[in-house]
């Protein structure tokens, strides 16, 4: 029996989207969501071959206006709560993300997080088996 290795992961981080044109975006590793959730400005469906898909607007950066739209097949909707108890129901994309060395798909819910410090929170279920997380560091595995 391997024992698997767990990468150490500060309490803040950078991931790549290589379907996303290898956009990187700062995150907030956030151990009391569940769920992974990636900031969307704007969010519209549309079918495409008879399938549900969403059109997304993100700005990947924080404090710019730089846009960039990508579509991806929806994976689910789901009702999520936020840390006020507010429950809304989201779409759920699934795409790969290299965080580290480790590349792996990741469930994402869409939401906007305008207001927010970081454009994505990565949650327990992403976490679970790739990684430990060090509360008082940042940027372990480097931009």
């Amino acid at each position: 029996m391997t024992q698997q290795t767990l990468d150490i992961v500060g309490w803040r981080e950078w991931g790549t989207f290589p379907e996303i044109g290898n956009e990187k975006v700062k995150i907030k590793v956030d151990t009391g969501a569940k769920t992974s959730c990636l900031h969307a400005f704007k969010i519209k469906p549309f079918q495409k071959e008879n399938e549900n898909w969403v059109r997304v607007w993100l700005h990947p950066e924080q404090e710019s206006e730089r846009e960039v739209i990508c579509e991806f097949p929806i994976f689910d909707r789901r009702n999520v709560s936020d840390s006020g108890g507010h429950v809304t129901k989201r779409y759920v994309i699934k795409t790969p993300i290299i965080i580290g060395r480790k590349q792996f798909d990741i469930e994402l819910t869409l939401t906007n997080r305008d207001n927010m410090k970081f454009r994505m929170l990565l949650g327990r279920r992403a976490l679970e088996g790739r990684f430990l997380v060090d509360s008082a560091a940042s940027y372990i595995t480097g931009e």
